[in-house]
């Protein structure tokens, strides 16, 4: 699978891209705000954070879940977390992922990694991140469009599907 590395790059990139967009459509309080049992985007926004530093930060050298890692207090929002801070921390989890594929080569996929102590290949693990990442992109855009129903769409809008296939051709 030579060039792979560039696709997974791509996806990533496109991912944080969409899910930008999203929180820029978001005031403070909608931020934070907690619709019913699930978690708020800002703590989405921690919770991944903390994962794209853990898992990215040496990579091919140390297991993906670091000791100093506090996963179960990523789901908490405390008066400390402001949205400033929150991503800032965003910001610094993407940076460490992508001057982490950055500075791989196709050979290093190959190469056995752990997480939590689970043995896979570098290869799976890129994979399981984008996938990871997906899921609460996913999770981020539900609930902007949940919260600014007036919001701008961004993937295609109900009943604009027909003209929409040349347009994705453009920005890939």
């Amino acid at each position: 699978m030579a060039d792979l590395l560039p696709d997974l790059i791509h996806e990533f990139k496109r991912h944080k891209n969409l899910a930008d967009k999203a929180l820029s459509q978001l005031d403070d309080e909608a931020f934070f705000h907690r619709p019913g049992a699930t978690n708020p985007v800002a703590t989405i926004v921690k919770h991944l954070a903390g994962n794209l530093s853990s898992r990215w930060t040496d990579f091919l050298t140390t297991d993906g879940e670091k000791p100093t890692r506090d996963r179960d207090g990523e789901f908490v929002v405390t008066d400390a977390d402001t949205r400033e801070g929150l991503l800032a921390a965003w910001e610094h989890g993407w940076v460490i992922l992508f001057n982490t594929l950055a500075s791989l080569k196709e050979t290093d996929l190959g190469k056995t990694i752990a997480i939590r102590g689970e043995a896979m290949t570098a290869q799976q693990a890129v994979i399981r991140a984008l996938t990871h990442a997906a899921y609460h992109v996913g999770q981020i855009l539900y609930l902007v469009r949940w919260l600014r129903p007036e919001g701008t769409w961004l993937t295609i809008a109900p009943n604009q599907s027909r003209g929409f296939p040349g347009e994705y051709r453009k920005t890939k």
